[in-house]
């Protein structure tokens, strides 16, 4: 598949929800040796609520973005029609 210009907006969402998802991956690590810290518990649950949101609009403006049920798939099962996140 070769690489077309998409909307600003698609490089924005994208962004954010790497943004998003690296936070879930710190507050991660950062839980599994401080259970106990209710203010990371916290974090960790506004910014999981951030990203399913994030990617929520994402796919509804550009498609499927998660495999293996993280994401609803449409009529013409068009994952992998749009570019992948490393192509663009």
């Amino acid at each position: 598949m070769s690489t077309q210009q998409l909307p600003d907006e698609y490089y924005r969402l994208l962004l954010e929800i790497q943004e998003v998802d690296f936070v879930l991956v710190e507050l991660t690590l950062y839980l599994d040796t401080h259970p106990n810290d209710l203010q990371a518990l916290q974090q960790f649950n506004q910014f999981t609520l951030k990203s399913k949101q994030l990617k929520q609009s994402f796919e509804a403006k550009f498609g499927m973005l998660q495999q293996f049920g993280g994401s609803f798939a449409d009529a013409n099962w068009s994952w992998g029609t749009a570019p992948w996140p490393w192509q663009v």
